[in-house]
C-alpha cells in the first residue's frame, strides 16, 4: 500500500527516510555526501514524485522505493 509522506508526522517521515539512507548505503560517485544531504536528498525525491514510501502488511515493512522516470 502507498503512503503519502504527508500522512506521516514530520518526526516520523524524518525517521523513515535517516533509516531508508543508513540501510540502503547508496553510492553517489566520487563526491562524498553528508548523512544529512542524502536524508535531503530522498526528501527531494518524496516531494518531487521521483520516489514513493510504500508499506507491506504482510511483513510489516515500510520501504522508499524510487519511482522510474517512465512512471512518472
Amino acid at each position: 500500500m502507498r503512503i503519502a509522506p504527508d500522512k506521516l508526522s514530520a518526526e516520523a517521515l524524518q525517521g523513515l527516510i535517516e533509516a531508508h539512507v543508513l540501510r540502503e548505503g547508496t553510492d553517489y560517485g566520487h563526491q562524498e555526501f553528508s548523512f544529512a544531504d542524502k536524508c535531503a536528498e530522498v526528501r527531494l525525491a518524496l516531494d518531487r514524485g521521483g520516489a514513493e514510501i510504500w508499506f507491506d502488511a504482510e511483513s510489516e515493512a515500510v520501504m522508499i522505493l524510487p519511482i522510474p522516470r517512465t512512471n512518472r
